[in-house]
């Protein structure tokens, strides 16, 4: 019903992938795999609720706390999660890193410390630092079972007095992590112990690959928290705004909502952004399903493709996202080296590990959210980067 493998041209469309690859890369022209939007168009159920509501004409202010969008919400938690979430819970937000931004604010105070598992997604890190605060890291750990958080050395971390918030990602960019359920309750255990609150930032809940189950925070969750996420990724809808939460304490969810009215003027929501939600979490559900299939055979291909170039890489797909994260490191390259020959002789962008911290150096980003044909031509450059250094 839904072909994802017909190209569709991005230049020109202001895109941050494509337009302005140069501002990372230092080189206009590239062949992107960066930022993890996807190069396809979102549901065709979404196109149609979209234009239906520009037909109507009138594009007035909006509220955000209606039945049809809390409903939808719900109804997508029951549908693919088997989760009940409380509606009164729920609040807006224009993107998920705002309202992390603005939950770092209202619950800990400059010098304070807001530990992150590593490596992390680099807006973390800006989040953190950019509101004045500490980054505490904990590592996560590569074995033959998957990534692994030590949980004694993050108790170690969250006893620390100024430590006030973990950040969580759920699943875990860059590594793709899909945190299982006796985990999430460890560290709501270990959380509620040292007082420590806690952001789940649930984004790419629904790229969640077979053999794996997304547990969303509000099933675990102990003391204060909030589980922040947004249909932006799942269906590529980013461009449109809008991310939604929930924040259990009734106090926490006022005195979050005060700021978005009163301080930041942020009450009315992009009404085009509700339209979509709705009908992606109404009607969505087939589109999703199809695109899913489609990346994991993207991510199998990439697997099979390097791992038959370089059998030391024996790189296994992620257990979450469209993002591949691939370790590079059996094949003792130097990270600069590596993007020097993939920007300057192949004209091919993908993230560089560092990125997301040390714990990142010798691995690379690859968004493989696009056409197979696209795929294929840069896992091609990939390689001739990496022979061009052997």
């Amino acid at each position: 019903m839904f072909d994802f493998s017909v190209p569709v041209d991005r230049h020109g469309t202001w895109c941050t992938q494509w337009d302005y690859v140069a501002d990372r890369f230092g080189a206009p022209d590239l062949l992107p795999f960066t930022i993890s939007d996807m190069d396809f168009p979102t549901a065709p159920v979404i196109l149609s609720a979209v234009q239906q509501r520009l037909t109507h004409g009138v594009l007035g202010y909006s509220r955000w706390k209606n039945d049809d969008f809390i409903g939808a919400i719900a109804h997508w938690y029951q549908q693919r999660f088997s989760s009940e979430i409380d509606p009164e819970s729920v609040v807006y937000g224009p993107s998920v890193i705002y309202m992390v931004s603005q939950l770092i604010r209202q619950w800990s105070e400059p010098g304070d410390a807001v530990l992150i598992h590593t490596p992390a997604y680099d807006a973390f890190y800006k989040a953190i630092e950019g509101n004045r605060r500490e980054v505490l890291s904990a590592p996560l750990h590569s074995t033959a079972a998957g990534w692994m958080c030590d949980m004694n050395a993050l108790e170690a971390q969250l006893a620390k007095p100024q430590c006030k918030i973990m950040l969580l990602c759920s699943p875990q960019n860059p590594t793709g992590k899909v945190w299982t359920r006796e985990e999430l309750e460890m560290m709501a255990v270990l959380c509620e112990r040292h007082g420590v609150r806690v952001i789940s930032d649930e984004i790419h809940m629904d790229m969640v690959w077979e053999g794996q189950r997304h547990t969303p925070w509000c099933e675990v969750g102990k003391g204060g928290w909030a589980l922040l996420t947004s249909g932006s990724k799942s269906f590529n809808i980013p461009a449109l705004t809008g991310a939604y939460g929930l924040i259990n304490d009734e106090h926490d969810r006022q005195a979050y909502l005060s700021v978005l009215k009163g301080q930041d003027g942020l009450s009315s929501p992009a009404v085009l952004a509700l339209v979509a939600h709705i009908a992606a979490y109404r009607e969505g559900e087939p589109w999703l399903d199809a695109l899913r299939a489609y990346l994991q055979d993207n991510l199998r291909y990439v697997a099979d493709t390097l791992n038959g170039e370089f059998p030391q890489l024996n790189w296994l797909p992620p257990q979450s996202t469209y993002l591949a994260w691939i370790d590079l490191r059996p094949l003792g390259l130097d990270d600069k080296a590596l993007q020097k020959a993939m920007i300057e002789q192949q004209k091919v962008a993908i993230m560089p590990g560092y990125t997301y911290g040390e714990e990142g150096n010798g691995f690379i980003r690859l968004n493989c959210g696009c056409p197979r044909v696209k795929l294929e031509e840069g896992v091609k450059r990939l390689i001739a980067a990496i022979r061009s250094l052997q």
